[in-house]
């Protein structure tokens, strides 16, 4: 019979057992057991820690809050500066950098880098002795910075402890403090609904939180941490290369860039920026540029420093996503559901890679909460594909003749009274589909792409055909005549022959699509596949009540509200009634089980494909029951990977994840009928 652990062993071993936990699950993203289980250790802990004071270590996964103290923001010299980096906003930059590299090494060769994404958070410095985390500062000017060490213990993902074994008694750790996308916008909802200021971006939030007084509000902060650089302060001997010190940093428990690679040239530099800022938007965190570091520690030695940045290391940054300029005007547009959205007329500026002269302001709420005014000069930012937004006012650039935004009493196209529901955010035209711009939006909704993809009857087509009074709803589309059209100015015969085909092409679309192109407001595409599938039959999804509709799985009773609304207003009955007679023709779904043996799984799509796009491909595997998404993870069932295929791939093998190939997938499809 085993002799039960003592307190001081029991204690012991649940500390190790939870930063284990806590590192799979922040690091690697990979639970190694259910949250039930990990609070119930925890739980168990923190009751023998209280029985048991003299057996708390500073390292025990309990104490990453502390019970009492604030923050006080001394100030810390760095034993090694934290220096700057020079910067490059150019392909040409770049190669300057790397000519004057090889110049002062004397050498013709390509010389060996390691590319890392510059994540957009705030660079600290961690200190360890004896694999314990004893203090962590701030940049500050390089030389000195804030003791954020209280802060700092708060953050999951950076151990208290070193992991293994082997590491210096001292040792130095840097890197970038940050907080992800989704945890960003959480945070400033939970805010906003409090009343408190919000964020303008992730930077200023990740650098808010660290420098919160009290522990417990940076504790309550979604921040993460990614290491990017160690240094040792004792006789132990660091790897001969770079990259070869990230990777023991993550042997000891850090979180380290999966985008980074390594790269021979300059040219492959370049290709490994422009491939980065070509995903950049799809990343969950944001970046600014790439880092270029020079591979190995005994020519970085040689090339040395100047003033206050590494001659061995630069950044090339991506255009920027935020600048200042001035509100204009304010006007109001009209979407298809009738809302009435505020757009910023600005004084135009470069910022994401193209010039905004507008810029969504969302709603009246959204107006009030920024305090933005006519004149404010104002922070735009534009990200990817996003709709450039107004994020925050200079208030101390403000002229006398700023004049404040009001909400329209009336339609700005039809003259229909505006209406603001109660409880709701934005407000409405009362004018329906009698309103023109309504009309137009349904229009454009029911013909887009992910619609029922008419090609060629573009916004400046349906403009006329509205105006015309040639088509007063979306059934109306499929009585136009070749005819007709050439009537119009600059529709030739050919241009004319292609959009009727086009339209009749779009006759017999499945289910999910027609759904989607109906422009119920709440459902979106994923909504109106998961209705086609539950259903089967557009009589079905119509007839059903608001408590069998929520039994869908995405479906609520918001959600719910507006389907049954939709379908119960007599007009809307009376425009799919003359879809139908018009010969439009839906095509019905199965909903047996059998015709979706990917019911439950998980599956990614990673790399290029020839024979589909992304877009098709993610299509097949939802008729088949499949959730596609944008990241492996323990729980992805298969990842099919295309051409130039990166870091998913590669996690998918770290994970042993299945894999297919194209031809394997294709052939996949082919036997399950849906190629």
């Amino acid at each position: 019979m085993s002799k039960a652990p003592s307190a001081a062993e029991r204690i012991r071993q649940l500390q190790d057992q939870i930063n284990d936990y806590n590192y799979h699950y922040y690091v690697l993203d990979d639970p190694k057991v259910p949250d039930a289980e990990y609070d119930r250790l925890f739980r168990e802990l923190q009751e023998l820690e209280s029985r048991h004071p003299d057996l708390v270590s500073p390292d025990s996964p309990t104490q990453r809050v502390g019970a009492t103290g604030e923050t006080t923001f001394d100030e810390i010299e760095h034993r090694v500066p934290m220096l700057s980096l020079d910067n490059a906003f150019s392909d040409e930059e770049l190669t300057d950098f790397d000519r004057r590299i090889r110049d002062r090494l004397k050498t013709a060769d390509g010389i060996e880098y390691v590319c890392e994404p510059k994540l957009d958070g705030l660079a600290v410095s961690l200190h360890y002795e004896h694999g314990k985390l004893t203090r962590a500062a701030t940049r500050g000017d390089g030389y000195t910075g804030e003791d954020i060490t209280a802060n700092i213990r708060t953050i999951q993902s950076i151990p208290l402890k070193l992991r293994g074994q082997g590491y210096p008694d001292l040792v130095e750790v840097r890197g970038e403090v940050y907080m992800l996308r989704d945890g960003f916008e959480k945070l400033n909802h939970r805010l906003a609904v409090r009343g408190d200021k919000t964020f303008v971006n992730p930077r200023n939030a990740a650098a808010g939180s660290l420098r919160q007084k009290n522990p417990k509000v940076t504790a309550r902060r979604p921040l993460q941490f990614c290491g990017y650089s160690i240094a040792v302060l004792d006789e132990s001997q660091l790897p001969d290369k770079h990259w070869d010190c990230l990777r023991k940093a993550k042997e000891w428990g850090f979180r380290i860039n999966p985008e980074m690679r390594k790269a021979q040239g300059v040219d492959e530099c370049l290709n490994a920026y422009h491939d980065l800022e070509d995903k950049r938007d799809k990343l969950p965190y944001e970046i600014d540029g790439i880092v270029f570091k020079v591979n190995r520690l005994d020519l970085q030695r040689q090339l040395g420093f100047i003033s206050r940045a590494p001659r061995w290391a630069i950044a090339l940054k991506f255009p920027a996503q935020e600048e200042l300029t001035v509100v204009e005007d304010v006007e109001f547009q009209v979407g298809r559901t009738g809302a009435v959205t505020p757009v910023a007329r600005l004084t135009p500026v470069f910022v994401g890679g193209v010039t905004v002269s507008n810029a969504t302001l969302h709603n009246m709420d959204e107006i009030e909460r920024l305090d933005v005014r006519i004149g404010d000069t104002v922070f735009v930012r534009r990200a990817g594909d996003v709709i450039p937004q107004v994020v925050k006012v200079v208030k101390e650039k403000r002229p006398d003749s700023a004049r404040t935004i009001e909400c329209p009493a009336t339609c700005p196209v039809c003259g229909s009274d505006v209406v603001r529901p109660e409880g709701e955010a934005v407000a409405r035209c009362t004018g329906g589909l009698y309103c023109p711009a309504q009309l137009k939006e349904s229009i454009r909704h029911y013909a887009s792409r992910r619609a029922l993809d008419i090609e060629g009857l573009g916004e400046k087509w349906i403009d006329i055909l509205v105006d015309k009074k040639m088509v007063r709803t979306v059934a109306d589309l499929y009585h136009l005549k070749v005819e007709d059209l050439r009537q119009l100015e600059r529709m030739g015969e050919k241009s004319a022959n292609n959009l009727v085909n086009a339209i009749e092409d779009s006759k017999a679309p499945p289910l999910g699509r027609f759904l989607y192109a109906l422009g119920i407001r709440e459902v979106g595409e994923s909504t109106a596949k998961s209705l086609a599938r539950h259903f089967g039959t557009l009589e079905a999804v119509m007839e059903a009540s608001e408590e069998e509709l929520k039994t869908v799985s995405d479906v609520g009773p918001v959600v719910a509200g507006q389907i049954r609304k939709f379908f119960d207003q007599s007009h809307n009955q009376e425009i799919i009634d003359e879809l139908r007679k018009a010969g439009v023709a839906w095509q019905s779904e199965e909903t047996d089980q059998k015709r979706q043996p990917l019911a439950g799984q998980t599956w990614v799509l990673t790399g290029s494909l020839s024979a589909y796009s992304r877009d098709e491909a993610k299509e097949r595997l939802e008729a088949l029951g499949a959730r596609v998404s944008g990241s492996v993870s323990s729980k992805t069932s298969c990842v099919v990977a295309g051409e130039a295929a990166g870091s998913k791939l590669d996690k998918a093998r770290s994970q042993e994840v299945e894999i297919m190939d194209e031809s394997q997938f294709v052939a996949f499809l082919e036997e399950q009928g849906v190629a």
